[in-house]
């Protein structure tokens, strides 16, 4: 009668198990954590680390063993954060209003990639076109794992500059380094087959690539806004409060784009954006936003899940002293330096440009670009050191961010005015909105 207790359970029912608890945490854990100085990503690579020590589980995902899966669910998981990011900004795209992510994007993205480079290419020696991949691919910050750091949903007010610089930062770099990638990648190939890369590079890489990738998320983001908002009331999808159409924009916009050999990521962030203006009032962005958001906190712990446990099966073991020490710089030095310098001039305290340099956090958007850039690049020699490098810087951002980012925000919010411990905080009179606007 008993016999079969004994036996091993079924794989698909750990399997259902191990999600079911996994939906349960993505609920629960952010409350939880609220206000502790600890983060969801964190307790995510934990638990994967957990798993990976547990002899007869066999947990051992790695980036190099599964290179293609490893690109493509670390590009759905961004292209999810991506549509969440740009739903969720109530500031109006401007040249003025976003003074701030320009600056970010145009000095300090280029800085960091350029003084990355210079790192690893003389002191860690490494070839100078993988340098410069490496620069590319831990230059951008993370819109996946920064939401601690980000505004709120849609219409709340949580966007003081600080949360906007940050959000909109991300949502933008992750397709304003893909040419550096690009560049990578065509310097590699150049150095074995001596062809011109430059005009290449210039004409169908950068301007072709961002401009139709723009251009396409616009066109997008407009029909889906018209679709969803403006035609006849009795039809609107908006009446529905179904959410899906937040996942449907992103999939027909990252594809769309992506078929045309332009930036997928340029084009879903600005689809967002663009969806968000049709009707920015609407409430209908609320259920959007919170739709992508619980997909994408689903896949993120899925994906720091096999992070971990790739770090308990070796994944850092080709580190070198001086990798470490550089992983410091890049987090310590290089992006609160180049921050610093893209905000001079800025008017801002030095406690909001302080915590906006300091917040470079860097994630699964570099896991897809490293996987990127190996996967169209022919030399294999250097990808376990690459890993292990983008591995432990990753690691490295994820507790250091991870564990200041509720003290500090906190802080932040304090000297902002705002009490960090009200759910719905009402700024106080003459508190500075979005777009500067007095409330």
């Amino acid at each position: 009668m008993f016999e079969n207790l004994t036996q091993p359970p079924d794989p698909y029912i750990l399997l259902l198990m191990g999600l079911g608890l996994l939906i349960a945490l993505v609920a629960w854990l952010p409350l939880a954590l609220r206000r502790l100085p600890l983060s969801l990503p964190i307790v995510c690579i934990g638990l994967g680390i957990a798993l990976g020590a547990i002899p007869w589980f066999r947990f051992a995902p790695s980036p190099l063993d599964h290179p293609g899966f490893t690109e493509r669910f670390a590009e759905f998981v961004v292209i999810i954060a991506l549509m969440g990011a740009g739903l969720k900004i109530d500031r109006v795209l401007g040249l003025r209003s976003w003074l701030t992510t320009w600056r970010l994007i145009f000095l300090t993205l280029p800085l960091s990639i350029v003084l990355i480079t210079l790192l690893a290419g003389t002191w860690l020696a490494l070839p100078w076109a993988l340098a410069l991949l490496l620069g590319a691919v831990l230059a951008p910050t993370d819109p996946v794992l920064a939401s601690d750091v980000q505004v709120g949903p849609p219409k709340t007010g949580e966007e003081d500059e600080v949360r906007f610089a940050l959000t909109s930062e991300a949502g933008v770099n992750d397709g304003a380094a893909f040419p550096f990638v690009h560049l990578a990648i065509a310097l590699a190939a150049s150095s074995v087959t001596q062809e011109p890369w430059l005009l290449k590079w210039l004409t169908y890489n950068v301007l072709w690539e961002i401009g139709a990738g723009l251009v396409g998320g616009y066109l997008i983001g407009r029909l889906f806004g018209w679709i969803t908002f403006h035609i006849p009331a009795e039809t609107k999808l908006a009446r529905t409060g179904d959410g899906l159409i937040a996942l449907s924009a992103t999939f027909v916009s990252y594809g769309v784009t992506e078929t045309i050999n332009c930036y997928g990521f340029l084009s879903v962030f600005v689809t967002a954006l663009t969806f968000r203006q049709a009707h920015r009032s609407h409430d209908f962005h609320k259920s959007m936003h919170d739709l992508t958001e619980q997909i994408e906190r689903i896949s993120m712990m899925v994906l720091l899940l096999f992070f971990g446990g790739a770090l308990v099966h070796g994944l850092l073991a080709p580190l070198q002293p001086v990798d470490v020490a550089a992983a410091g710089i890049i987090l310590l030095v290089i992006r609160p330096l180049t921050g610093l310098i893209g905000l001079a001039g800025i008017e801002a305290s030095w406690h909001e440009k302080l915590t906006i340099a300091f917040f470079g956090i860097r994630g699964i958007g570099s896991f897809y670009y490293l996987a990127y850039g190996l996967n169209h690049v022919d030399d294999a020699t250097y990808a376990a050191r690459l890993w292990a490098i983008v591995g432990l810087v990753v690691l490295l951002s994820i507790l250091m961010h991870g564990l200041s980012v509720t003290p500090i925000m906190r802080k932040l919010d304090r000297l902002q005015g705002r009490d960090p411990d009200a759910d719905d905080a009402v700024p106080p009179p003459g508190f500075q909105g979005p777009g500067g606007e007095t409330r």
